[in-house]
């Protein structure tokens, strides 16, 4: 009897695929992975990873490697078990949030544009204060325009835009106030420490 393979039947097949665990190799890159998100959380600063939808028990491993001030063993290991921790929660909230923060997701980058427009039809027109007061009530007009004033006054000197770059801030700390913003990146759930 003749051997004849059958090349019909692929080697791998996609059920059997699904059947099996992943490597040992996968399993590894993602728990590095992971820990490397933990390290960008602990890079940030305590204000900024309180918008983080992170759990209280994270919380406090991030903030007890945020105390070491040495990058050595002790360091290593919490890093380890933060990636530990961070295998027990949805990872994706938070690369959204850290993404954000970083500038690097395409809404953000549209809201960055549409402040910088904002700003530009502030300078050309007094007017658009009113829109801005419309969009965010909070907003405080006198400071503005004050604002708007300095900044044709930088421009016309040839100074440093240090008043045009105070109006992108102000407009960006409106911005974090608005609806739609609140809509794209869900909220940090609140600890029970707290």
């Amino acid at each position: 009897m003749v051997f004849r393979p059958n090349f019909d039947t692929p080697l791998h097949s996609s059920q059997h695929d699904a059947d099996e665990p992943p490597s040992k190799t996968r399993r590894k890159r993602e728990m590095q992975n992971l820990q490397d998100l933990g390290a960008q959380l602990v890079a940030l600063a305590p204000a900024q990873l309180k918008k983080f939808p992170v759990p209280g028990e994270l919380l406090a491993a991030i903030a007890e490697a945020q105390r070491f001030t040495r990058k050595d063993e002790a360091l290593r290991r919490q890093m380890q078990y933060i990636g530990k921790l961070m295998r027990g929660i949805d990872p994706e909230p938070i690369r959204a949030r850290l993404a954000v923060l970083r500038g690097e997701s395409a809404s953000e980058i549209a809201r960055q544009h549409r402040l910088e427009r904002l700003r530009e039809e502030l300078l050309a027109d007094e007017r658009t204060v009113e829109t801005i007061v419309r969009e965010w009530p909070g907003a405080d007009i006198q400071r503005l325009r004050v604002l708007r004033r300095n900044a044709l006054k930088e421009r016309e000197q040839q100074r440093p835009p240090r008043a045009y770059r105070e109006i992108f801030r102000v407009l960006r700390e409106l911005g974090l106030d608005s609806p739609q913003e609140e809509a794209s990146v869900p909220p940090a759930p609140e600890s029970e420490d707290e």
